[in-house]
């Protein structure tokens, strides 16, 4: 065997035993923040992740933009939340050509069902209980394996200790609000997005709009808010980041709430902000709104 015909076998035999010749990184698209780093967390190294609506975006409002339909064409896998709130996928997935899979991370979740405006529809914030966040988490973990079944005891490993994480935040969330009296469980905030976090930790949440920040609130309903929250004594509001907080503030000077700070229910913030990902998140709400009922 000549010289040059070693080298090229030593250097396959090389790449073979390499753990990284194998490594193959792949490509998701998240609707949007609070999904696309639970994408991250679960797939680590091995996956790279465009998120369309990023840090401090509104999902319920999001318009995409050319580049959006690019980044879907080019993706191996698409994950959604699903359960309505992501109304302007279809068109964009259309528009894009996209022809892979669309993972709906929700798929699995108990449903929160709610009246608005004459008609029954579903809750889609379902990730604001971590208890749904441990769903979505392996809802992603099994669509990566599928996509990469190479790396599948990379993405079990990484998967599993992630959920677990999530796993404890739910019970100390539990625990926490448990110790605060039932009366005094209750908050103001700008949109209706907290339903399965007030049904999973025994928290009242009272909001002048409905589940998509596009809907609008009458006088009425504003002056119905205004005394419900006079009668059932409710002292903090809060505004979000992802909202126009006026509206919000406007009622709790009327009925006399104060300001218990900011809460993150469908937006992360940029990195190195305090809700930078889903877990700080969660953290930072259940803190927030624990200090405003002490």
């Amino acid at each position: 065997m000549k010289f040059w015909q070693k080298s090229l076998v030593s250097l396959a035999i090389a790449a073979s035993l390499s753990p990284m010749a194998m490594a193959k990184t792949v490509e998701t698209v998240a609707s949007f923040s609070v999904l696309g780093d639970i994408v991250k967390q679960v797939g680590g190294e091995h996956v790279n992740v465009n998120t369309l609506v990023g840090p401090d975006g509104d999902p319920h409002t999001f318009e995409p933009a050319p580049k959006d339909s690019v980044a879907i064409k080019k993706a191996d896998v698409v994950f959604v939340s699903g359960l309505g709130l992501e109304g302007w996928l279809d068109r964009l997935v259309k528009a894009s050509g996209y022809q892979g899979d669309i993972v709906t991370a929700s798929t699995g979740v108990s449903t929160r069902k709610m009246e608005e405006d004459g008609e029954v529809i579903t809750d889609p914030h379902a990730w604001n209980s971590a208890k749904n966040g441990e769903i979505y988490a392996r809802n992603v973990m099994e669509a990566l394996i599928k996509a990469d079944p190479e790396d599948a005891d990379y993405f079990k490993k990484s998967g599993e200790a992630y959920i677990a994480q999530l796993a404890k935040l739910d019970e100390w969330a539990k625990q926490a609000f448990a110790k605060v009296p039932v009366e005094k469980r209750k908050v103001m905030t700008s949109h209706d997005a907290f339903g399965y976090f007030g049904q999973e930790y025994g928290v009242k949440f009272l909001a002048p709009v409905g589940v998509s920040t596009e809907s609008e609130a009458s006088a009425n309903d504003v002056g119905a808010l205004i005394q419900q929250l006079k009668d059932e004594k409710i002292s903090a509001y809060f505004i979000e980041n992802q909202t126009d907080p006026r509206l919000v503030e406007q009622i709790a000077k009327a009925s006399g709430a104060k300001n218990g700070g900011e809460l993150y229910p469908e937006a992360l913030t940029a990195k190195g902000g305090e809700a930078d990902t889903y877990v700080n998140a969660f953290n930072h709400n259940v803190e927030t709104m624990l200090a405003s009922m002490k």
